[in-house]
C-alpha cells in the first residue's frame, strides 16, 4: 500500500496580469466584451512535480514571488492547476489566511460554529471543541464581541485555534507561526509539534530558515515558479543562502 499522501504531477499555474487599471466592474465588462483588455501571462508555477509521504514535515522555501503560496493553495484545493494534477489522500486543514472565512459582524462564538460548518463538522462536534478553542486562543473575555473589533493578533489566534482543533491528515502552514506575540508563537509551534507526534503530515512555508531546518524532514526550494532543489533541510538551506550571497 502506497505511503504517498500528496502527489503533485507536472503542475503549472497561470495568472493573467492586466496592464491597465479598471475602476469598475462595468468598465471591465465593456472592455472584455470589446476585446480591449490587455494582459500579460504570468506563470506562478511551471512543471512542478513532487510527492510527499505520510508523516513527513515538508518545508517550502524561496524568495517572494517564487510560487510558494500558490503551491500551498493548489495542494489545499483553494485553486485548480492550469496544467497537471494534484492528488490528496486524506483530510486537510489549511492555515494559509487565518480568519479568511470569518464574518466580521459575528462574534467569536458564532464564527467558531460558522467555520465548523464550512469545514464540514456538525454543531455537536463544534460544541465539544468550543471550550478547547476559546481556551487555546485566550479570548475568554471577548468571546461574544464582534470579531471586527479584534486586533490582528486576536484574529490570528482565533483562526489558528479553530483550524488546529481537529486532527487532520495534512496540515498546511503559511507563515502563520510569525503572527501574534512571542508567547503565542511558541504555543502555536508546540501545538503543531503535538499534531506531528500524532501522525499529521505538515507542509510548511516559512522565511525562518532556522525553523525550517529544525522542524522539517525534507525541503523544496522554489525559484520563479520552478523547483530549484529538493533534499535534506541543511543541504537545501545552505545552497539557498549561497545563492543569495552570490
Amino acid at each position: 500500500m502506497s505511503n504517498i499522501i500528496v502527489e503533485v504531477n507536472n503542475v503549472s499555474m497561470k495568472f493573467n496580469l492586466y496592464k491597465e487599471k479598471i475602476s469598475s466592474f462595468k468598465e471591465y465588462l465593456i472592455k472584455l466584451l470589446q476585446g480591449k483588455m490587455q494582459y500579460e501571462e504570468f506563470w506562478a508555477l511551471r512543471e512542478v512535480s513532487i510527492t510527499i509521504e505520510k508523516g513527513e514535515i515538508f518545508g517550502v522555501i524561496g524568495y517572494n514571488g517564487a510560487g510558494k503560496s500558490t503551491f500551498l493553495k493548489l495542494v489545499s484545493g483553494i485553486m485548480k492547476p492550469a496544467i497537471g494534477s494534484v492528488k490528496i489522500n486524506g483530510s486537510i486543514a489549511p492555515l494559509i489566511e487565518l480568519g479568511a472565512g470569518f464574518d466580521p459582524e459575528l462574534s467569536a462564538r458564532e464564527n467558531i460554529f460558522l467555520n465548523g460548518a464550512v469545514l464540514g463538522y456538525s454543531k455537536y462536534y463544534m460544541e465539544q471543541k468550543f471550550q478547547e478553542i476559546i481556551s487555546f486562543s485566550e479570548l475568554e473575555e471577548f468571546v461574544d464581541i464582534a470579531v471586527k473589533n479584534y486586533s490582528s493578533g486576536m484574529y490570528a489566534r482565533l483562526g489558528f485555534s479553530i483550524a488546529t482543533s481537529i486532527q487532520p491528515d495534512i496540515l498546511i502552514v503559511d507563515e502563520i507561526l510569525s503572527v501574534g506575540d512571542i508567547k503565542f508563537q511558541e504555543k502555536s509551534l508546540n501545538k503543531i509539534k503535538e499534531m506531528i507526534g500524532l501522525g499529521t503530515t505538515v507542509i510548511l512555508v516559512s522565511h525562518n530558515l532556522e525553523q525550517i531546518k529544525s522542524i522539517c524532514n525534507r525541503v523544496m526550494w522554489l525559484e520563479k515558479g520552478e523547483i530549484r532543489l529538493v533534499g535534506e533541510p541543511e543541504e537545501v538551506v545552505k545552497e539557498f543562502l549561497k545563492e543569495g550571497e552570490a
